[in-house]
């Protein structure tokens, strides 16, 4: 085989440090449009990106190459400074150290999608803290709880 061909298709959630809700609709959009940046930049694909007022999920496709945790370093990283540049808080922002990524197959693409796009309502009946614990669970990753939040 003379090529190499691939979809690897990942779900990356994680939040902002101690959960502090300061994501604001005021500047989400413009945050997605940096972080669609540093995804192009570092040669992948963003599909999707939403969250809600304490963290983010990203749909990705990678290619094989692709270090993911590099990847997400590059993101928090980068996207730490435009946020902070932009003084859009009174206080210093930060990411979590920690994130979450779960494979997703094609036949998948589609409902992850839905979900993603759908955050705010999703938030109106489950906590983000919950959310996080239902994807552990749902992926059977061992977890202890106090090293989550």
């Amino acid at each position: 085989m003379t090529n190499t061909y691939s979809k690897i298709y990942i779900h990356v959630i994680f939040s902002v440090k101690d959960q502090k809700q300061v994501i604001d609709i005021n500047w989400v959009d413009g945050l997605n449009f940096y972080i669609n940046g540093i995804v192009k930049n570092n040669g992948q694909q963003l599909l999707a990106i939403n969250g809600f007022k304490e963290h983010i999920h990203l749909l990705l496709c990678i290619k094989p190459t692709c270090n993911l945790s590099e990847l997400i370093k590059h993101i928090k990283t980068n996207s730490t400074k435009w946020i902070n540049s932009k003084r859009f808080l009174k206080d210093k922002f930060h990411w979590q150290d920690g994130y979450a990524a779960f494979s997703c197959s094609h036949s998948q693409v589609e409902k992850v999608l839905s979900y993603l796009k759908n955050q705010k309502e999703k938030h109106k009946m489950l906590t983000y803290q919950d959310e996080y614990r239902a994807f552990l669970k749902k992926f059977e990753i061992e977890f202890e709880e106090k090293y989550l939040f």
